[in-house]
């Protein structure tokens, strides 16, 4: 049997009773307090939270300063968890992450080399990613070894660290932070440093500079990401009380983001608000069918570019509507509630905008005597020592005699403290100096540091004495910070909703079907101008263009191009991009190109505009080979059909919309040939018919001109050339002459003369006829003055131009294209219809 050991009275175990409510509240009151003073609340002074300034202080340590290379995130990370911060290491890469984004932080303190994460995603492991001190971190942790700063024990009293930074810029208020404590929080905005530094400048001059002084310098916050604040009654607030809110919306625009759309592009967010989230949101708004109209959303945010988010409208939706609902609706609008609670001599305390200045003032006026009075002390240090070294040079020999009879150092110091009438200091300097030091050279630069060391102590001891010259000083350094790091405002700051949001919330979301224009340009362009005005008195001529044609409508309506290969092709006008109309004239640049709005054949042209349904009257069309057609309008219901059946080789070179039987038709040819005759005397035919001969062409002679001249005042204009170089390029001679000098003939002949070639010319490169006065363009859309090329004679050979003539047409009726290439090579059709060119036509002859 073994016997029990006996029992030590000093293990015995011992149960003490506690009060667990007592318990409880010491507990959570140690938390409390840890939360607020060691993690989650930042420092009035250097506006960092603990875990920041230790990241930035370990950085400094490491030499890990923006001249240097990146350095692995995790060596940074495990340095402050080993020596200052001994909390997880996920808060403190978090807390380095954060510090290098620059949609989160105003002015980044962290260079960040790798994946540092977005908007809508997470960094990379810590073990990917490189940092190092951005430019603006040298700037929070300079002169720290200056005695500018206090430092107090580590967590295991093995070292030091900084109780706070010098923070030579005001970073609570740059940055901005967002913590939660127990029982309180803190969510500051970002502002402009420059913004900051000018009311910190006015602060230094009037102390006792009210909020609303201040204001003029800080009007409201400045957000990494930009966007628009709408409304600034909550930031006013927030400045006088500490607490207030204000709404961020997304920076947009309507844009013509396809040939038939219009679209809103975003290229800034609120606030802390990513791309992928708007995505998510419309995408789940269109899904639930909560919002209409919208037809497409892309993501085209690159590097290169930045931000753009592109949401596509449907037709017949009124996009700033659009807009506004999506305001409403999603994130693109957001609301961000300000509450300034930064500790202040160690108590949290909410702060108004003048609070955080003056905080921020007293800090940086103190680092800054503190700094000054380091460096006078270093330099009275070293004026000291000079001077005892100066006094063993001039009498060097017995210094060395001294030297040499001693037995040891301390007899030697001891013979020169009582010979040279020094103290310790300046003996045991003078045993320490080189000998190449007891050069006569050496002397003069002695003696000229001694005379800027005495200069620097008066400057350094006056800026200490005098206030003034502190503050003065504070100022001019504030302002080199400025200079280096500032930045201009990115977010826009707005009183109210403004007009235009007010316009957009009461405009309908659908597009009322309302009269407007619809217009073709020479370059192709085709728009719809909404306006129930009729089309400028002064000139059809637009902006950057000339308009071929245009016809009344509504935005809802449907309406009909004639193209050259003589077919109608049917559109909506609701899909046409809507451009502004002027009193002088409309603008065309915002359309779009008919050919990525219809679909053309191959080699296509669109010739004019028509309007469709009973009101037609019916169309008139001329051929290059010379055929004229009046065509009874007969609408299918077909997207496109033909109104002309055209031999091979051949196409419609003009085409017009005929209101009645009254003007006459006019051809002129690529060998200055001019007929014209009634409009009456051309019997109209069905779509299927071929039509019937016009003109007589020569051989190798073809249409460049057809159209429609009504009765009264008319002009023909005439450009001759060699046509031997490029499409455009050319200028030829132009010729300006009343349509009333050319006699009517009758159809199917071959007309009279309109121009004479000179030497070299073969061809026209331009033809026109129709009402005056008379505009013309150059192909890049700049104005080709007419009024210079006046000729009675209707045989004339015309007046040089200074450039190429692109487009011709009236200031009340339709326009004339330059030819096509074709044209201007003098291809054309060969055999021409059977009549004589004097002679009367069959007037049923159909071809």
């Amino acid at each position: 049997m073994v016997a029990k050991p006996p029992v030590d009275d000093d293990l015995t175990e011992k149960i003490t009773d506690i009060d667990v409510t007592e318990e409880m509240e010491t507990s959570f009151l140690e938390y409390a307090y840890s939360v607020i003073y060691a993690r989650a609340i930042p420092d009035a002074r250097d506006g960092l939270k603990p875990v920041q300034r230790r990241i930035l202080y370990s950085m400094d340590e490491m030499g890990i300063r923006p001249d240097r290379s990146h350095v692995k995130c995790a060596r940074v990370v495990g340095d402050v968890m080993g020596k200052l911060h001994p909390h997880g290491d996920t808060a403190i890469y978090d807390a380095l992450v954060r510090m290098g984004q620059g949609w989160a932080m105003r002015l980044p303190v962290v260079d960040g080399h790798g994946n540092f994460g977005s908007l809508d995603a997470g960094p990379a492991a810590m073990r990917y990613t490189e940092c190092r001190m951005a430019p603006a971190a040298s700037s929070m942790t300079g002169e720290i070894d200056q005695d500018t700063v206090d430092f107090k024990p580590n967590y295991d009293g093995k070292m030091t660290e900084p109780v706070v930074l010098p923070a030579a810029f005001p970073n609570l208020l740059v940055n901005g932070s967002t913590g939660i404590a127990v029982g309180m929080a803190t969510n500051i905005p970002p502002h402009n440093l420059v913004e900051c530094v000018q009311a910190l400048k006015h602060l230094l001059k009037h102390p006792d500079a009210t909020v609303e002084d201040l204001m003029r310098y800080v009007p409201g916050p400045d957000l990494p990401t930009g966007g628009k604040i709408v409304g600034l009654d909550g930031i006013t607030d927030a400045y006088h009380g500490g607490r207030g809110t204000f709404r961020i919306r997304a920076t947009a625009r309507i844009e013509q983001t396809s040939p038939r759309r219009k679209g809103i592009v975003i290229t800034e967010l609120p606030y802390m608000v990513g791309p992928e989230r708007i995505v998510d949101q419309v995408s789940t708004l269109v899904r639930n069918k909560k919002i209409t109209g919208i037809a497409d959303m892309k993501d085209l945010t690159d590097l290169t570019h930045g931000l753009r988010l592109v949401i596509e409208v449907k037709n017949g939706i009124n996009p700033d509507a659009m807009l506004e609902q999506l305001y409403k609706m999603t994130k693109l609008e957001d609301s961000f509630g300000i509450n300034m609670v930064a500790l202040v001599d160690g108590q949290p305390q909410t702060l108004s905008l003048r609070d955080a200045l003056v905080v921020y003032a007293d800090h940086r006026l103190d680092v800054t005597l503190r700094r000054t009075r380091f460096q006078h002390q270093k330099a009275a240090d070293r004026l000291h020592l000079v001077r005892g070294l100066l006094l063993a040079i001039l009498d060097i020999d017995d210094v060395i005699a001294i030297i040499r009879g001693s037995d040891d150092v301390a007899q030697a110091r001891t013979k020169l403290m009582e010979v040279f009438e020094l103290d310790e200091v300046q003996a045991n300097y003078i045993l320490d100096l080189q000998l190449r030091r007891l050069t006569k050279f050496s002397r003069l630069e002695l003696e000229k540091e001694r005379d800027e060391l005495e200069a620097r102590l008066e400057s350094l001891q006056h800026i200490i004495d005098n206030d003034d010259e502190l503050r003065a000083l504070v100022a001019r350094e504030l302002d080199e910070v400025a200079r280096l790091h500032g930045t201009p405002r990115r977010t826009v700051l707005l009183a109210g909703g403004g007009a235009a949001v007010t316009a957009a919330k009461a405009a309908p979301l659908e597009i009322a079907d309302d009269p407007c224009w619809v217009m073709l340009s020479s370059a192709g362009l085709l728009a719809r101008a909404d306006t129930t005005e009729p089309m400028p008195a002064t000139g059809r001529r637009a902006q950057h263009d000339v308009i071929v044609s245009a016809i009344r409508t509504t935005a809802r309506g449907e309406y009909g191009v004639l193209t050259s290969h003589g077919r109608v092709v049917r559109a909506q006008a609701i899909e046409l991009p809507s451009v502004a109309i002027t009193a002088d004239a409309p603008n065309l640049q915002g359309g779009s190109l008919a050919s990525e709005l219809l679909e053309l054949e191959k080699g296509e042209r669109v010739l004019a505009l028509t309007t469709l349904g009973d009101a037609t009257f019916g169309w008139a069309l001329g051929t290059r080979g010379g055929v004229v057609k009046r065509v009874n309008p007969e609408m299918l219901a077909k997207d496109s059909w033909e109104v002309i059946r055209l031999e091979a080789g051949d196409e419609v070179v003009g085409a017009v919309e005929l209101a009645d039987d009254a003007g006459e038709l006019c051809f002129i040819s690529s060998d200055a040939q001019l007929l014209h005759f009634p409009a009456s005397v051309v019997r109209p035919q069905g779509r299927g018919g071929g039509g019937m001969a016009g003109i007589k062409l020569t051989s190798g002679a073809s249409v460049v001109f057809f159209g429609l001249v009504p009765d009264g005042d008319a002009t023909v204009v005439t450009v001759s050339g060699t046509g031997s170089g490029l499409p455009g390029t050319e200028a030829g001679l132009a010729k300006v002459t009343p349509f009333s000098e050319y006699p009517g003939k009758g159809r199917a002949t071959g007309g009279v003369r309109c121009h004479r070639f000179l030497k070299g010319e073969t061809t026209l490169l331009n033809a026109y006829a129709g009402p005056d006065p008379v505009i013309g363009a150059a192909p890049s859309g700049a104005p080709v003055d007419l009024t210079s090329v006046h000729d009675g004679r209707r045989d004339g050979s015309g007046t040089p131009l200074t450039q190429p003539l692109g487009a011709v047409g009236t200031r009340t009726h339709g326009v004339r294209v330059a030819p096509s290439e074709a044209s201007l090579a003098g291809a054309g059709v060969d055999d021409t219809p059977g009549e004589d060119a004097d002679a009367e036509p069959d007037d049923g002859a159909l071809f």
